[in-house]
């Protein structure tokens, strides 16, 4: 048995699981100077799993433009 890749983008650790008939992503920051997303798995629901990571991939775009003090430290 092999352990499935975990994507990462931009600090974050993207984790898909299939819910349903559906695929969702749950976000984890990998560093300590990272904000924890506040947002439910299930808020990022697709029917295709490469689609549920392009949507985390997206929320984390917008969460860290809107976080001017994450992007000083980086």
């Amino acid at each position: 048995m092999t352990t499935p890749e975990i994507p990462q983008y931009r600090g974050y650790d993207i984790v898909p699981t299939r819910q349903w008939s559906s695929w969702c992503a749950g976000i984890y920051p990998t560093r300590a100077d990272l904000p924890i997303l506040l947002r439910s798995t299930l808020s990022i629901l697709a029917p295709r799993k490469a689609d549920a990571i392009a949507e985390a991939k997206r929320t984390i775009d917008h969460i860290l433009s809107r976080s001017p003090a994450v992007l000083r430290i980086r």
